[in-house]
C-alpha cells in the first residue's frame, strides 16, 4: 500500500529533513520517498500544520495483563497506545504474577512480529515485586527484558538495590527505581500541605521521594552501574538530579500530567487526581518545567496507570492511585509547548527513552522502515465513553474537550489513522 503524507513539518534531529516541510511516501511499511513532488499513492493524507516525528515511545505504562486484565490487556493498551502516538512501549511487572521468569516476558512480546505498537518487558528486579529476593536478571536479559525495576513499587531494600546495580554491570543494564520512603508516605492520600492539611487528608511529603534520590544516589556512587530515576515530582528532587549529573551516569523521567496539574485540584475530592507520587505545588511543576529546558529531566512518560471502577469510584481514602493517560498524552504535550518547545518535548518521547533502554532510534529518511506520529497540536477532540480505548476511564479529562491529537501512526509495515482521516 502506497501512503503519501502531505506538507508535514519533519521534527528529528538525526534525520536530513529536520524542521522542513515535505511530502513523504509510504510503500509497504517503507519510505521510500521524501521531497516536494506530489507523489502517486493509494491513500493521502493533507498534513499541513501537522508535525511528523519518530515514533513515540512510552517508559513505563501499567498493564494489568496479566492477572489484571479487567483494568488493561495487552490488545487495549496497544489501541490505546496507538491512538496516544506510541509505536512501542515498555511495560511495567506489576501484574499477577510479576515479570520475573523467562515465559513472563515471552507472554509479552511473542506477537511482537504482528503487532503495529511493540511491547517491551520491563523485569522485576525482585520476586513478586516485594523487594526482599533478586529475580534471575541475566537469564531475564537473555529472554528480551529491557531495563529492571519493580515498578510502581519502590525498590526500599538497600542490599538488594546494591547487588541489582552490580549484577545489572554485567551487560550494561539500567536499574530503573520509583523513589519513595514507604514508611515516611504510609497511608498518605496526596501532597502534605495546606491543601492536604485542609481537606483533612493523610499527605505525602516531598521528603519521602527526596531521602530515597538521597539514598539510591549514594548507592550508584558507591556500586557503579547506569540508574534511572521514575516519576520525579518535587523542585528538591529536579536539584538533586542536576547536581548528581555532573558525575555519575543517571538519568530521569516525569509524567506528563505532574508539570500540568498541582494539589488544588485535589478540592472536590475526584478521585482521578489521586497519584503516586502525588500533585504537588505550584513550585514543583516550576521545577519540573525548569528541568525539561535544561537537560535534566531526560524523558517524558504516559504515567498511565489504569483502574477499574471499583478501585476508583468510592470514598477518597479507600480509593486506588492512578492516572490513564496513553491516549491524552498527545493533549499533555501540546499544553507544556506553551513554556518548552516542540523540538525538546519531542527529542524526551522519542529518542530518550530509547536511550536509556538501548534501543536504536527510527530515522526519518529515505529508504528506512517507517516508524512514524503524525500529530496534530491544534485539532480538537472529546475524550468520552466513544472515543475512550482504554478498559479504564480513570482520567480527569474525561467528559473535557482537548486539544492536540494524533492523527496516525506507522511502524512495522503497518499503521493506524483517527477515523477522521
Amino acid at each position: 500500500m502506497k501512503i503519501l503524507i502531505q506538507a508535514a513539518k519533519i521534527l528529528d534531529p538525526q534525520s536530513p529533513f529536520h524542521k522542513k516541510v515535505k511530502n513523504i511516501l509510504l510503500v509497504n511499511g517503507r519510505i521510500t520517498e521524501i521531497g516536494d513532488k506530489n507523489y502517486q499513492a493509494d491513500k493521502v493524507i493533507s498534513a499541513e500544520g501537522m508535525l511528523l516525528t519518530p515514533g513515540w515511545f512510552d517508559l513505563g505504562t501499567f498493564v494489568g495483563d496479566p492477572g489484571l486484565e479487567h483494568k488493561e490487556d495487552l490488545e487495549s493498551v496497544t489501541k490505546t497506545a496507538a491512538a496516544g502516538g506510541f509505536t512501542e512501549i515498555a511495560v511495567l511487572p506489576n501484574t499477577v504474577p510479576a515479570i520475573q521468569t523467562k515465559n513472563d516476558v515471552n507472554y509479552l512480546t511473542r506477537y511482537n512480529d504482528n503487532r503495529l505498537v511493540q511491547v517491551h518487558a520491563l523485569a522485576s528486579v525482585t520476586r513478586d515485586n516485594k523487594g526482599e529476593e533478586l529475580t534471575e536478571m541475566i537469564d531475564l536479559h537473555e529472554a528480551g527484558a529491557v531495563g529492571f525495576t519493580d515498578g510502581l513499587k519502590t525498590i526500599w531494600h538497600t542490599d538488594i538495590f546494591l547487588k541489582a546495580l552490580q549484577y545489572l554491570q554485567k551487560f550494561n543494564g539500567v536499574l530503573i527505581d520509583h523513589p519513595e520512603d514507604v514508611w515516611l508516605n504510609m497511608f498518605g492520600q496526596m501532597h502534605e500541605g495546606v491543601q492536604s492539611t485542609m481537606l483533612g487528608l493523610k499527605g505525602m511529603p516531598r521528603i519521602a521521594e527526596e531521602v530515597a534520590i538521597h539514598r539510591n544516589l549514594d548507592l550508584l556512587q558507591y556500586a557503579g552501574g547506569r540508574l534511572h530515576i521514575a516519576r520525579l515530582s518535587s523542585a528538591r528532587s529536579v536539584n538533586l538530579i542536576r547536581s548528581a549529573k555532573k558525575k555519575l551516569p543517571l538519568t530521569c523521567d516525569i509524567t506528563a500530567y505532574q508539570p500540568l496539574l498541582d494539589d488544588s485540584m485535589l478540592a472536590g475530592f475526584d478521585t482521578n487526581y489521586k497519584v503516586n507520587p502525588p500533585l504537588r505545588e505550584k513550585r514543583d511543576k516550576d521545577a519540573l518545567i525548569r528541568g525539561l529546558n535544561d537537560g535534566t529531566i531526560d524523558v517524558i512518560c504516559s504515567g498511565h496507570v489504569p483502574q477499574d471502577e471499583e478501585s476508583k469510584n468510592l470514598e477518597f481514602d479507600h480509593a486506588d492511585h492512578g492516572i490513564i493517560n496513553l491516549q491524552t498524552f498527545a493533549a499533555n504535550l501540546v499544553s507544556l509547548s506553551k513554556v518548552v518547545d516542540w523540538a525538546t518535548l519531542l527529542e524526551k518521547v522519542t529518542v530518550a527513552p530509547r536511550k536509556v533502554l538501548n534501543i536504536e532510534t527510527p530515522v526519518i529518511d529515505i529508504e528506512t522502515k517507517a516508524n512514524l506520529t503524525l500529530l496534530d497540536p491544534a485539532r480538537e477532540w472529546h475524550l468520552d465513553e466513544k472515543t475512550n480505548l482504554s478498559k479504564s476511564k480513570n482520567s480527569p479529562w474525561f467528559g473535557q474537550t482537548l486539544t492536540g491529537k494524533v492523527v496516525a501512526v506507522f511502524n512495522n509495515t503497518k499503521h493506524w489513522f483517527d477515523n477522521t482521516l
